[in-house]
């Protein structure tokens, strides 16, 4: 669910927004075209008109800060990276833990990977309960891996029931969704999850939707 910023003044010559970033309407123009994404739909993610988001890119105007973490939730990035400020290497080694609960519908996540990578890596709880009316369709690759319960995974028109041990993998343009399958022993399942979505913040993925309850 994207977050609205009306519009500031196109006017406007006054306030915070005005304080040239140099290189900024580039990085926002590049980062646009990286997510593969027209200024229709980018503006669209933010809650901005497409005129707007072009007089920023162009170097015509300069975000507000609400703006700016905006448009760098929006094309999964960070603010930093859009001011052209440089991140140093992050730690390849990522250490274990526990799995805390998600907030709505009990989905739990780990970040197993070094984000920002081509491969983006995590460690899910899926809990048990009725999550097969969530279906999701979009570009990229997935690999999972069962690590306890049973995993009930519908590939298209296709259920396969996954145990421990057991892995997937397969193109994310077909229709799929993932379930613990109540007849497991364990509550719920857990899995290693690994996608190619270089972009996507983990709200987005096909995991990231807590199952409706309604």
């Amino acid at each position: 669910m994207s977050t609205s910023h009306p519009d500031p003044d196109p006017d406007r010559t006054d306030g915070p927004d005005t304080a040239e970033v140099p290189g900024l309407g580039a990085r926002l123009r590049e980062q646009r075209q990286s997510n593969r994404l027209t200024l229709e739909a980018a503006a669209a993610r933010v809650g901005l008109s497409p005129a707007y988001l072009s007089r920023l890119e162009t170097g015509r105007r300069q975000p507000s800060l609400p703006v700016l973490l905006g448009l760098a939730r929006a094309y999964g990035g960070t603010v930093a990276g859009l001011l052209g400020e440089q991140v140093g290497e992050p730690d390849p080694v990522i250490r274990g833990g526990a799995i805390e609960p998600g907030r709505a519908g009990g989905w739990g996540y780990r970040r197993a990977g070094v984000p920002g990578r081509a491969m983006q890596a995590l460690r899910v709880h899926v809990p048990p309960g009725v999550q097969d009316e969530v279906v999701r369709v979009h570009p990229g690759e997935e690999w999972l891996y069962v690590l306890q319960g049973r995993l009930r995974l519908t590939l298209g028109d296709t259920v396969h029931l996954l145990d421990p041990g057991d892995s997937a993998q397969f193109d994310s343009l077909t229709p799929h969704c993932i379930a613990a399958d109540p007849t497991g022993v364990y509550a719920g399942v857990e899995l290693l999850f690994v996608h190619t979505l270089l972009q996507s913040p983990d709200s987005t993925l096909c995991l990231g939707d807590p199952p409706r309850t309604h």
